[in-house]
């Protein structure tokens, strides 16, 4: 999928891009919140103005009260309740919100009764309008009347209308905050874990040229004492197994052909080392013609294990490779004798798992990997859908 060919994967690209943790500082955090609840007062004071016709002073105390009240409510519920869900179970949370909303109600009622209680007590009170004379009855409820459950149900729509808009604001910020971060943190592990396979990869290139190249000089050097002609291929395969490996395997892709090349090469030179009466074979079935390219190495653990240990047996030892590609499709099947299970699984600490790592993150809904190892024998089916290679 191409992020950047739609209009979701431009808004993605930009909250992936965004750097929380540099810009949202305790100080523009601050001023944020002053001035959202600056603007939230200064809505209701032109409300309680316009609307209700009360005076400045009237107007002032009433915001500072529904202002004070909601700022309450709002606090307590995101710093106090929502960070106890993380410690708790899927039940326990559900129960803990229902009774946070009943909490939430009630403080809503008590704080709004304590400010009626002292305004009344200070002889603060509405002269005019729909809201005459109402910090004076709000006073003259008792406590447990104030709190009531009737009056929370009377009250629940208000509550919830007034909340609403600050609780939808702060809940859509931080699930664009932790989405940043989920972003953010996929993006480093991805890059941690391209790198490490990256070093695994050079790793498993170093360890290559020094064991393969001992024995393929020792090889060599009996083929020029017999004056063998086959020794200039020897040198041959050599050269461009080593270039290969050296400079053209660094990139994150190669053309197929190339790697090709070096598997057969890197086959034939293993091949050398075992007497020709052994069962050993290679075929390359290529049914396209298209550019394909594929990451570089990621048969040769295969092929290394194979030779290192497979032909162990005396009587049927046998290693069989066979590379199809059609279309864009490159399948990779590999048949060998071993001699005890599971030494297969491990190749100077880089083996199988590096390879399934690599497949997971280059070919991640591209792949088929099927490995089957039975008392004898030891099997590897590889399936691949390429991509062809960039034209300009």
């Amino acid at each position: 999928m191409q992020r950047e060919n739609s209009a979701g994967g431009y808004f993605l690209d930009k909250i992936e891009s965004f750097n929380f943790e540099k810009i949202y500082t305790k100080k523009i955090r601050l001023l944020l919140h002053f001035f959202m609840w600056f603007f939230f007062g200064s809505l209701l004071m032109l409300a309680y103005k316009f609307s209700y016709q009360l005076t400045f002073f009237e107007g002032l105390v009433m915001t500072i009260r529904m202002t004070v009240v909601n700022m309450s409510i709002f606090y307590f519920f995101f710093y106090v309740v929502v960070p106890s869900f993380k410690y708790l179970n899927r039940i326990k949370s559900i129960l803990l919100l229902l009774l946070s909303i009943i909490l939430c109600g009630i403080l809503w009622l008590l704080i709004t009764y304590l400010f009626s209680v002292s305004y009344h007590y200070f002889g603060i009170e509405i002269s005019a309008g729909e809201l005459k004379g109402a910090i004076g009855m709000s006073a003259a409820q008792t406590l447990l009347e104030a709190i009531s459950p009737l009056r929370l149900m009377s009250q629940a729509i208000i509550i919830f209308s007034n909340l609403a808009p600050f609780f939808f604001f702060k809940i859509l910020f931080e699930i664009f905050r932790v989405y940043n971060k989920v972003l953010t943190i996929q993006k480093q592990k991805a890059t941690l874990e391209i790198e490490k396979i990256n070093i695994e990869k050079d790793f498993l290139k170093a360890q290559l040229n020094p064991h393969f190249l001992f024995n393929t000089l020792n090889n060599l050097y009996g083929l020029v004492l017999k004056k063998d002609d086959y020794a200039q291929e020897v040198i041959l395969n050599l050269s461009e197994i080593m270039s290969y490996t050296l400079y053209e395997s660094n990139a994150v892709t190669v053309p197929l052909e190339k790697e090709l090349e070096f598997i057969q090469n890197y086959f034939q030179l293993e091949k050398m080392r075992h007497a020709t009466n052994k069962n050993i074979s290679f075929k390359i079935i290529n049914h396209t013609s298209k550019k394909l390219t594929i990451a570089p190495l990621l048969t040769f653990t295969f092929i290394e294990n194979a030779f290192k240990y497979g032909l162990k047996s005396n009587d049927n030892s046998f290693l069989n490779m066979i590379i199809t590609i059609k279309d864009n499709q490159f399948k990779f099947m590999l048949l060998n004798d071993v001699e005890k299970k599971s030494q297969v699984n491990n190749l100077g600490g880089i083996g199988l798992d590096n390879v399934k790592k690599r497949l997971l993150l280059l070919y991640p809904s591209n792949h088929e990997l099927f490995i089957k190892e039975e008392e004898k024998k030891f099997e590897v089916d590889l399936v691949l859908n390429l991509q062809e290679e960039w034209k300009k």
